[in-house]
Parts: C-alpha cells; sequence; structure tokens
C-alpha cells in the first residue's frame, strides 16, 4: 500500500555530545488540517507530539500554501505554549494560515526566494441570509484573532494589522518586503525548495495571484529540485478512492466532449496528479475555445451596486438608535437626516413592512397579529432588524463604558477554556573565570516559572414581548441592550478590581503559595503616606526586582499609580509639581519623582490609602485579562421565544483574569 502523504514531520535532534540543549525541527510541508488532508492527518496530532516533544529549541521549517483557520490558531497556540524557543525558517511560501503559524516565532527568517501570504480568511457556508451573516461574523470574529498576534509581531496597530483580514484582498510580501513590514526578523540565503508543492497548487483560487500583485512568481518561487530540498520530508502521494469518485465526477458531465475521455484516461492513470490540478486541466480544455465577452448592446455591461436590503436594515437601525437617543462608540448622538424614509417609524409600522416586503398580506390583520407574524415568519426579517439594532446598542454602550483595568493591565488571548500557560525564563548567571590552560565550567540553565489562565463564560437574557414592540417601547429593547453592553464593560472591570482586593489588597496566592504582594516577593514596601519620599522608595523596589533565575536585574520603569479615588488629586500633585509639596520653607527642593509615571489611575473600586505602582503591561504583565479567540467585545444571539411571546436575546462574554507574574508592581498600605 503506498505511503500516505503526511503533511508535518516532526524530528527530534540528538544533542551533540557537548551540547546541554535539545533540539528538534519540524516541517510544515503541505496543506494545513483535517479539511484538507485526506489521509486523515489532523492538526490535533501535530498539537499532540509537540506537546509532548522535550526539547529547548524547535526550529520550525514553512512551505505551505495554508489550509485549516482553526487548525491554524490551534498550531500557533501550541508553539506560543511550549516553553522551547521557536525559531521559524520561511523555506518557499508561508500563505494563509501558513503565515499566521509563522508569527509564533521567537525569530522568524525568510530564504530570500521565499514568499508570505496575508488575507482574510474565508469559507463556505450554505443556508439562509441570517445564517450566511452569521458565518461571516464568524469569519471576522477568526480574523480579529489572528490580527492580535500579527500585531504583536509585526508592531503595527491592531486597526491596521486587521485591515489585511478584512480588506478582501491577498496580501503577498517577498522576504524583503515581510522584513520591512516586521513580519520577518531576517532575511536569509535562497533555498531550493522542492517543485511538487508549488506546481499542485492552484494559485487563481487566490485573489490576488502574485502574478497579479506584481510579483515575479518564477524569480520568487522557483520550481529547482536539489539537493537543499532534501531537508524537506518527502512521501510519495498517491490518490485514495474518494479522489478517483471525485475525478469521475468531474468528467462525467462532458464526456461528449472531443479529448475529454482521453484525458481522463491519462489523469486517472497518473497517481500524482490531484484533485486539483485535474480540475484545472478539465477547465483549461473547456474553455480553451472561448473568447472573452466585450461590451456591445448584445452583451450589455454589469455593476454590481449596494445591496438594496442592507442598505435599508442599516437606515432602520440608525433611524431606531436615533430615536432611542443612543451615542456611536465615539460618544457622538446618532442622528438620522431627512433622506433615511424609516425617521419616526414605529416598531409595528417596521413589522408591517417586513412582512410586506415578505409577500404576506397585513390587511385585516390586528397589531398583535402583525407583530405575531414579523416574529414567526421566516421570510421576515423583522427580527433581524431588532437584533441589527440591539448589536449596535451593545457594541457602542461597551465601547463607551468608561473602564480602567485596560491601563495597567495586559489583555491577552486563550483558545478554549482550558488553563493556558504563561511562562517566564531565567537568564544565565555571569560568565567564570577561565585561567591559563583552566578548564570551562559547565553552566547550569536555570529552571522557569509558569503559570496558568483560564477563560469563563458570563451572560444573560433579556425578552422582548410583543406588547412592547406594539407600545413602541424602545427602552424595552434598545436601551436594555445598551445596558447589556455596559454590564459586559462591567463585569470585566469589577473583576479585574475583585481579583485585585483579594487577601486585603495582596492579590491572588500564587502558585508559590504567596501572594501577589508578598515580602518574599520583594514588592511590598514599608507603609508610608503617599509623598514624593514614598514614591521614590517604591520606584527603587520596583526597579530592584531580578529575573527569574535572580542573577540579572530588570530594573523596571514605574508606568502606572493605581490609588483610591480620595487620593488621586494627591497623586497627580505630587507626580506633577516641579519642586517637593512635601519642603517647609519654600527651599524650592526639586521634585524627585516628578513625572514618574504616565498615568495615574483613581477609582472608586479602591478604598482606603493602598497604592499599586505598576510597570508597563507590555514589559511585565503582572495581571492578564485574556478573551477567547482575542475577540473582546460581547457576542448577542437572537431566539424566537417558547415560553416568552416575542423573542429573547442572549448576551455572553467569554473571558478570564488571572495575575501572571508579581515582578512588575509593587504596592504599599499606606498610612
Amino acid at each position: 500500500m503506498p505511503q500516505a502523504f503526511k503533511w508535518y514531520d516532526i524530528k527530534a535532534l540528538a544533542p551533540a555530545p557537548d551540547a546541554a540543549a535539545r533540539s528538534a525541527e519540524i516541517y510544515i510541508y503541505g496543506n494545513i488540517g483535517d479539511k484538507w488532508d485526506e489521509n486523515g492527518v489532523i492538526a490535533a496530532d501535530l498539537v499532540r507530539e509537540l506537546s509532548a516533544l522535550d526539547a529547548d529549541t524547535i526550529t520550525l521549517r514553512i512551505n505551505s500554501f495554508g489550509g485549516s483557520v482553526p487548525d491554524g490558531l490551534a498550531i500557533y497556540n501550541a508553539l506560543k505554549r511550549h516553553p522551547a524557543a521557536v525559531d521559524v525558517q520561511v523555506d518557499g511560501v508561508a500563505i494563509s494560515c501558513a503565515g499566521y503559524i509563522a508569527m509564533a516565532g521567537d525569530t522568524v527568517t525568510m530564504a530570500e526566494n521565499a514568499m508570505l501570504m496575508i488575507h482574510a480568511p474565508w469559507g463556505i457556508a450554505v443556508g439562509n441570509s441570517a445564517e450566511l451573516r452569521d458565518q461571516a461574523d464568524v469569519l471576522d470574529k477568526y480574523a480579529s484573532a489572528m490580527a492580535t498576534s500579527y500585531a504583536a509581531k509585526s508592531g503595527k496597530p491592531m486597526a491596521e494589522a486587521l485591515a489585511l483580514l478584512t480588506d478582501g484582498k491577498d496580501h503577498w510580501f517577498t522576504a524583503a518586503e515581510a522584513h520591512a513590514e516586521g513580519f520577518a526578523d531576517t532575511v536569509g540565503p535562497a533555498v531550493a525548495v522542492a517543485a511538487s508543492l508549488v506546481k499542485s497548487y492552484d494559485l487563481t483560487r487566490f485573489t490576488t495571484p502574485p502574478a497579479a500583485a506584481g510579483i515575479n512568481q518564477e524569480k520568487v518561487m522557483p520550481e529547482v529540485t536539489s539537493a537543499a530540498a532534501t531537508t524537506a520530508p518527502q512521501q510519495p502521494f498517491a490518490r485514495s478512492k474518494e479522489m478517483n469518485d471525485q475525478i469521475l465526477a468531474m468528467f462525467k458531465p462532458f464526456a461528449s466532449r472531443d479529448g475529454v475521455s482521453a484525458m481522463q484516461t491519462e489523469i486517472l492513470a497518473d497517481p500524482a496528479i490531484t484533485v486539483e490540478q485535474a480540475q484545472a486541466r478539465i477547465l483549461a480544455h473547456l474553455g480553451k475555445d472561448s473568447a472573452p465577452l466585450t461590451p456591445h448592446a448584445a452583451h450589455p455591461r454589469v455593476e454590481t451596486m449596494e445591496d438594496e436590503t442592507d442598505n435599508r436594515r442599516a437606515a432602520t437601525v440608525t433611524a431606531l438608535l436615533a430615536r432611542a437617543g443612543l451615542r456611536d462608540s465615539s460618544g457622538t448622538a446618532i442622528r438620522v437626516d431627512s433622506s433615511n424614509p424609516y425617521r419616526g417609524a414605529k416598531l409595528v409600522d417596521l413589522a408591517r413592512a417586513s412582512l410586506d416586503r415578505a409577500g404576506i398580506k397585513t390587511a385585516g390583520m390586528n397589531q398583535m397579529e402583525v407583530v405575531a407574524a414579523a416574529f414567526t415568519q421566516s421570510t421576515s426579517d423583522f427580527p433581524v432588524l431588532l437584533e441589527n439594532t440591539m448589536h449596535k446598542a451593545l457594541q457602542a454602550a461597551y465601547a463607551t463604558q468608561a473602564l480602567t483595568w485596560q491601563r495597567f493591565c495586559n489583555q491577552g488571548s486563550v483558545s478554549d477554556f482550558r488553563a493556558h500557560s504563561r511562562y517566564r525564563v531565567g537568564s544565565l548567571s555571569n560568565l567564570d573565570s577561565v585561567g591559563e590552560l583552566g578548564e570551562f565550567k559547565n553552566k547550569t540553565i536555570p529552571d522557569g516559572e509558569k503559570s496558568s489562565i483560564t477563560a469563563g463564560t458570563k451572560g444573560n437574557i433579556i425578552n422582548l414581548s410583543r406588547q412592547a414592540v406594539i407600545n413602541d417601547d424602545l427602552g424595552a429593547f434598545v436601551s436594555l441592550a445598551a445596558n447589556l453592553g455596559r454590564a459586559a464593560a462591567r463585569t470585566v472591570e469589577s473583576d479585574v478590581y475583585a481579583l485585585l482586593a483579594l487577601n486585603a489588597g495582596l492579590g491572588p496566592t500564587m502558585s508559590d503559595s504567596y501572594t501577589l504582594f508578598h515580602a518574599n516577593h520583594n514588592n511590598l514596601t514599608t507603609g508610608a503616606a503617599i509623598s514624593m519620599a514614598a514614591l521614590d522608595l517604591d520606584r527603587v523596589a520596583l526597579a530592584g526586582q531580578r529575573d527569574v533565575g535572580g542573577n540579572d536585574y530588570l530594573n523596571l520603569m514605574a508606568d502606572v499609580l493605581l490609588v483610591s479615588l480620595s487620593l488621586g488629586g494627591t497623586a497627580r500633585g505630587i507626580i506633577g509639581a516641579e519642586y517637593d509639596p512635601d519642603t517647609t520653607g519654600k527651599l524650592q527642593k526639586p521634585n524627585i519623582v516628578r513625572n514618574l509615571v504616565r498615568d495615574v489611575v483613581d477609582t472608586p473600586r479602591i478604598t482606603g490609602t493602598r497604592r499599586y505602582l505598576f510597570a508597563n503591561p507590555s514589559e511585565a504583565p503582572v495581571i492578564e485579562v485574556a478573551f477567547l479567540d482575542g475577540v473582546s467585545d460581547p457576542y448577542l444571539e437572537v431566539q424566537d421565544g417558547f415560553d416568552v411571546d416575542g423573542a429573547r436575546y442572549k448576551v455572553r462574554l467569554d473571558f478570564g483574569i488571572a495575575a501572571i507574574d508579581y515582578r512588575g508592581a509593587v504596592t504599599n498600605a499606606g498610612a
């Protein structure tokens, strides 16, 4: 039986006799995941093998056109969780989710003849309009989750990274361009890659193939097979019976065409030809004698205009939000102009209009019957209008809620509801002296530290009755949706401060059995009222923290001062004063903590005199708020009510909060 084609290979390398570190190589040389592999080789296999891999360094070699996005996310997170240093080498192409996996590398090197491509995640969906919109929302969530990693690797703003994944274009980068954009750390020498992968994949499936993007494909992806190609695991490709059946079904409708039968026989006789190649060949054969259409009276030009349904729904939502007096995410009041045909329309009028568009006669119906039909008729878009309105209200309220946790916490992402590890690796001690003809001593590698964070779900359901629609009670659902958005944002905020307040303000108990702030963690300073001198002592304690191995000072700089609302004014006065505000006699002694921090956060969620001094959360995170798949916005879904005479709307937010390291903050109880 032919050997099954496998799109990845993991090799643990035997260490050299004088090497202390263990290393491994992983090859991703094919289509990623179970949706693309005909032999049942799935991403879970790779993740399981990777988790069990005992290595200090991993070299990940990539030459792949991508594949399953969920599997790509799982592989990326598995690489990030692994304690080994990951060195990514793009040997040929890293396209779609293969390029996303490359971002997991601590270092990314692209061969000078390699390519990277980033585009929006895509899929195939079947169903009604609501189901297709749900699928589009899911794809947007995948794009948001992936954008966080592209932004983190390149240093680009989140909005700029997200644009690469939502504008509908294929963004091709040569190695030099990827390096300039921050997606690659270095450009290495050219690598000769096996031609089979390049030739066996139909590049026309991409929105903008390399040639259309102005890239010389022959130069960047040469079809060369040489000794260098043997660095990749080479397995023979053999078609399965199911694949042969697909090819036969593909040819059947065109059996009577000239040359088709001979082509079918030729393809079936060559097991190296894939289904995609067979499809490309038959399409080329059928279209070889065709001529392109030209503008002519017999062939009028067709232009795609804006979708009327989407425009109407957008106008309806805007009119309802304006009537409810809501503001957008920037805090600006939503207005509706005179051209909006739904300005001032009542809910029952919108319900009747939805039925009319669906071809359902409403003559003779009373208001209760109209609203009942608008909720229950599958062709009515009235529930969609209400859901869109509530979703906008929810998101706007969530975005405008006054929050403080983002100012001193790190925001992360988790891929599921299991515990996800956060690792910290220590440094080596200073080099030892070696005398003349002396021996070099083995260096002890320090143990790392690990913490974990787990996401959970929080949410609620609200009900919209038909009576509320008839009464035109916008507050019954728009204001409730806004309140739910504010509640979702407030939930994260209050949970962060609840974690910080544990153990009388010393925070949660860490894995070493000590509280987050503890004398053994060297982040608990002697109680003193807030002053210039006291804040300077806090600064010294923060800068004096050592790394995991205790070999080097972290020299962390103060970034955020967190105090109670009653101490906010005093704190800002001390930080902003030019001279020491505590000095008597107007000696004008310089203020040694002037502009010590970038931000002073004062909140009623902290009481008393305790204060916290944090380093920048991106440099030394102390508390992390992690959202499922990086989606930080609450999710709204609707369901026709069975026990409620109307509809039910469920709001949920998936997140977790944990203290992941103690070194980036100090606290003082004050006086």
